[in-house]
């Protein structure tokens, strides 16, 4: 009796103090069937040391099936159940005459039925006490609960406290190893010889065990408490989440769930192999570089070539790619170029520097062609023609600046002839500057008779003197 309560206080001392943790909540049902044997010297002082003894104290039922159990997982590494075995007891235990010890003894031919029915309360030991020998895994559980025996003609109460393990084959198929210590509450024997009186009897028992009830939604052989991905096939390697493409990355991680890539670029593909991958490459089938999005520029202007017009020869952006033409081959491109269709300087943003001889052999011969009335700044009538052939010359070279000087005869004073110079400069300038010729480039100057170009005795000679020239000023 002491025996028992011991053993009671010690199996609710491991349930107060283990970490309540749940075990398997997905196969909620355990069934196991098997073989059991009865040792109905439990109580002996000898019990222990004989504990192995099947000769002499172990009855075996006849039957290879002769105890069923059958449990429900309830939450936090407990079960509940029930079961049920039969046996023959051929061999038992009864007082000695002094009532100082057990005696076991057999009565050959002799058997008296022994069933039993029984409740227990289950609890999962794996995670506190893991077990493993020889590379297998045991799962520890210890249970108690009441029971009912019945032997021959008598039946009464039992209190039972059992040790054993599982072990598991896959989720489903495994074998179970029990022994159960089943105290007497009543006092059960045969013609009124007890079999234990107050005591109690040992069953061994091992049997098959099947696991059932869980719930696997997607049907991918993880229980959906498992599963990560419930209601989406999956693999086990990924806790239930599938991995659609295969490429070792599941499909919630993989930027491209739907093509086998590179872990390197979260599970997206890099075809082209340019260290880009293809869901951020512009151009995923052809080699490139990041800082075009993955698209090549072979000619190495900054543009990619998908959107150079010019993709073998390097050109600015503002055309397309392609480098700006030269018409007149100057290197100052045509839109820079003051002249582009006239040779000249950078300096001079296309330009020539100035005016060449022939243009301003030009200017000097129609320059003759400007004519005045006697005394006068007014233009005689085939001046202005004149004028304009002159403007059309000087606009070719919009940087050069001109002198215009102004001359006459030796008739008249010398100061009515130098103020007539310089007023017939200016009104030439003034003309000029009519036709798009800026003021700033011209410079009127008059010098009088000073600068005769021929005689001034006859009429020819003066009317030569009288003119006005326009240089180029460097």
């Amino acid at each position: 009796m002491k025996k028992f309560y011991s053993l009671f206080l010690t199996t609710l001392f491991v349930f107060g103090l283990s970490t309540l943790q749940a075990q398997d909540k997905n196969n909620q049902w355990q069934f196991s069937f098997g073989a059991n044997a009865v040792d109905v010297e439990a109580d002996s002082e000898t019990q222990f040391a004989d504990f192995f003894d099947v000769d002499r104290k172990w009855n075996t039922a006849k039957s290879p099936i002769s105890m069923f159990t059958i449990s429900k997982y309830i939450g936090d590494n407990l079960s509940f159940g029930v079961g049920a075995s039969f046996n023959s007891i051929s061999k038992y235990a009864t007082g000695a005459p002094d009532g100082s010890d057990m005696t076991s003894f057999m009565r050959p031919g002799v058997t008296n039925d022994y069933f039993t029915v029984d409740a227990m309360l289950k609890y999962d030991l794996s995670d506190a006490l893991p077990i493993r020998v020889l590379g297998m895994d045991f799962d520890p559980f210890i249970g108690v609960g009441p029971g009912w025996t019945w032997f021959d003609d008598q039946d009464g109460l039992t209190g039972n406290l059992s040790l054993g393990v599982n072990h598991w084959f896959n989720d489903v198929f495994g074998f179970t190893l029990m022994a159960d210590f089943r105290h007497n509450m009543d006092d059960l024997g045969m013609s009124n010889t007890p079999l234990l009186d107050e005591g109690g009897t040992m069953r061994y028992s091992a049997m098959l065990s099947v696991k059932f009830g869980g719930t696997d939604t997607d049907g991918d052989g993880i229980y959906d408490d498992y599963d990560e991905c419930p209601e989406v096939p999956g693999l086990e390697e990924f806790n239930g989440c599938p991995d659609t493409d295969g490429d070792g990355i599941q499909d919630s991680e993989d930027d491209c769930p739907m093509e086998a890539g590179l872990a390197e670029f979260n599970g997206c593909p890099d075809t082209d192999g340019d260290g880009i991958s293809d869901n951020k490459d512009r151009c995923p089938t052809v080699a490139g570089l990041e800082s075009m999005g993955g698209c090549p520029d072979t000619d190495g202007d900054g543009i990619a070539d998908g959107q150079d017009a010019c993709p073998k020869v390097a050109g600015p952006r503002g055309n397309r790619g392609c480098p700006w033409p030269d018409t007149d081959g100057d290197s100052v491109v045509d839109k820079d170029d003051k002249c582009p269709e006239v040779p000249g300087t950078v300096a001079n943003d296309g330009c020539p520097e100035g005016p060449s001889a022939d243009d301003m052999a030009k200017i000097t011969e129609l320059s003759r062609g400007i004519q005045f009335a006697f005394g006068a700044t007014t233009f005689t009538e085939g001046t202005p023609p004149v004028l304009d052939a002159i403007v059309s010359i000087i606009l070719k070279y919009p940087n050069a600046s001109f002198s215009v000087e102004g001359h006459t005869d030796s008739i008249g004073t010398k100061g009515f002839n130098q103020s007539l110079s310089e007023r017939r400069a200016a009104a030439v300038v003034d003309y000029l500057s009519t036709r798009n010729v800026s003021a700033e480039r011209l410079n009127a100057v008059g010098f009088g008779e000073n600068n005769p170009i021929d005689t001034n005795i006859n009429s020819a000679g003066r009317a030569n003197n009288r003119r006005v020239e326009i240089l180029f000023v460097k």
